[in-house]
């Protein structure tokens, strides 16, 4: 069974989107402190600070709604390690990531 990959941007209210897509992408942007490119998608860095880590679960929450094809999971390294956020899914995604991305690229 192939996943459509389609984004839903009437998942989220006009407030939110702009919320998302103007404020949220652009200031994570600026946090990544890295990127790793993986099989299926891609892990991004950042650090480890509650503030830094409360943007990224606001957006991994948004994201979840407008591309409910994206698997989304966020770590936290033990210690005072960094924090990731990968986005990863079925076959096309990671194209599709680095297509819609000005994503963190």
């Amino acid at each position: 069974m192939k996943t459509l990959l389609a984004c839903d941007h009437l998942a989220l209210t006009t407030e939110a989107r702009r919320r998302h897509f103007d404020e949220l992408g652009p200031r994570l942007r600026s946090l990544t402190t890295g990127v790793r490119e993986l099989p299926n998608g891609y892990a991004f860095q950042f650090p480890a600070d509650p503030d830094t880590a409360e943007l990224v679960a606001e957006w991994a929450a948004g994201e979840r709604l407008c591309c409910p094809f994206f698997d989304i999971s966020l770590q936290r390294e033990p210690g005072h390690g960094p924090f990731w956020l990968t986005v990863t899914g079925s076959a096309g995604t990671k194209e599709f990531i680095r297509a819609a991305a000005g994503l963190f690229f």
